[in-house]
């Protein structure tokens, strides 16, 4: 029997590790279009160990995470991958905050997050001195982590059980032979029983390449941050974010410590004409197309047309942006910051214009593709992976 993973990011890579777990004597190989694994969404994010603060209750973002950051700091132990559950703080800079910021503390206590803690706004200045708080929630368990050492161990791990690894060998034709596949990757020609497909940014495109017609669509929305110069660096602790925007399906900018030093200042999000586009501008004519004839992102810009707007001012303007940054902490200002990373998000859009706001598998007697991994997928990618690898049952 031989399986097949197509997609070598975290969720790929922690698929296979399950996989090979289930199923220790069969042929298990994946393969990845690019050269090195792990290079999209998987290391181009904000480095932040998750533990379910903002997820649906009952949803399988919120159970899957729970477990997943415990498997992910035992596993970055047992590596020695650097990460610190250094805790965050979620504060209320404004009173008009405070009601939201109660019902996301609630939240995170009918998810059973562990020593989560409201605190007034002396306690969290002892936490975060130059923070803008009115009261804050503390969340001890989230912390920062270095995913792309996390994806060399799990790399490292499966070459070690006789797993077949193959780096730019993107997938060109999937077709179905009998009961099985035939696949086209790179220069190899693969025939297999099952496929699971883990595509990140290109998971619809893989869903369709194997004869699915998935509803969604992958919009990318760029996330653009800065960091601040060493000798400011002072000024965040920890993990410093906002109350969530209910006119904005995303967390808002805030402040991050890095597992390798330094402090990201971010992301904003803009959509992506260009899904894998790291720069300002980025343009990619097949992407442009795929997300500006989606009748989807028309009427999520439509619902959304102010918070856009603001989006779009903010990724032209440093000025702007730093206004939204000195929310959380007045004392920044522009000199404070240099130019830093940028990533996209792989957001999974419905007709209608609504994100699919959870996992989504797509499941076949012979296939599973999944559709929707959006954050903390990172976080819980060995859980997600184990989530999978029950899904599938060879004959």
């Amino acid at each position: 029997m031989t399986l097949l993973v197509i997609g070598g990011g975290l969720v790929g890579l922690a698929t296979a590790r399950a996989l090979r777990a289930k199923y220790p004597t069969a042929r298990l190989i994946l393969v990845d279009k690019e050269p090195q694994f792990g290079v999209h969404q998987s290391t181009h994010n904000s480095g932040v160990l998750h533990c379910g603060l903002y997820y649906k209750p009952g949803s399988a973002r919120a159970r899957l995470v729970r477990r997943g950051i415990e498997q992910m700091v035992a596993y970055a132990r047992a590596k020695g991958v650097k990460h610190d559950q250094c805790g965050k703080l979620v504060v209320a800079a404004g009173a008009d905050e405070v009601p939201r910021l109660k019902a996301l503390f609630e939240r995170g206590q009918q998810n059973g997050l562990q020593g989560l803690r409201w605190v007034e706004q002396g306690e969290a200045k002892e936490i975060e001195p130059h923070a803008r708080v009115v009261a804050a929630v503390r969340v001890p368990e989230e912390g920062i982590i270095d995913y792309r050492g996390v994806v060399d161990a799990l790399a490292a791990d499966l070459t070690a059980a006789d797993v077949e690894l193959y780096a730019n060998a993107p997938a060109t034709q999937i077709a179905r032979d009998g009961t099985g596949w035939r696949v086209q990757a790179g220069a190899h020609h693969i025939a297999c029983d099952f496929i699971v497909t883990c595509g990140g940014l290109h998971s619809d495109r893989l869903a369709r390449l194997a004869g699915e017609n998935p509803t969604t669509r992958i919009v990318g929305f760029r996330g653009e941050y800065f960091v601040l110069k060493p000798e400011r660096e002072h000024l965040v602790k920890g993990l410093i974010y906002p109350v969530p925007d209910p006119s904005f399906p995303f967390l808002g900018v805030h402040f991050t410590r890095l597992a390798k030093g330094g402090v990201e200042c971010g992301p904003n999000a803009v959509l992506a004409l260009d899904r894998e586009g790291y720069r300002k501008f980025a343009f990619n004519p097949r992407d442009a197309a795929s997300a500006l004839s989606f009748p989807g992102l028309w009427r999520f810009v439509g619902k959304y047309a102010k918070t856009t707007y603001f989006e779009l001012r903010r990724s032209v303007s440093k000025r702007v942006f730093v206004e939204s940054l000195q929310r959380l902490v007045p004392e920044i200002t522009g000199d404070d910051l240099l130019p830093g990373p940028v990533g996209v998000r792989a957001q999974a859009m419905k007709p209608d214009g609504t994100f699919v706001d959870d996992f989504d598998f797509l499941e076949r007697p012979n296939a599973l593709h999944v559709l929707n991994a959006p954050s903390p997928a990172a976080t819980a990618c060995l859980a997600i992976g184990e989530e999978i690898a029950a899904r599938v049952a060879l004959a």
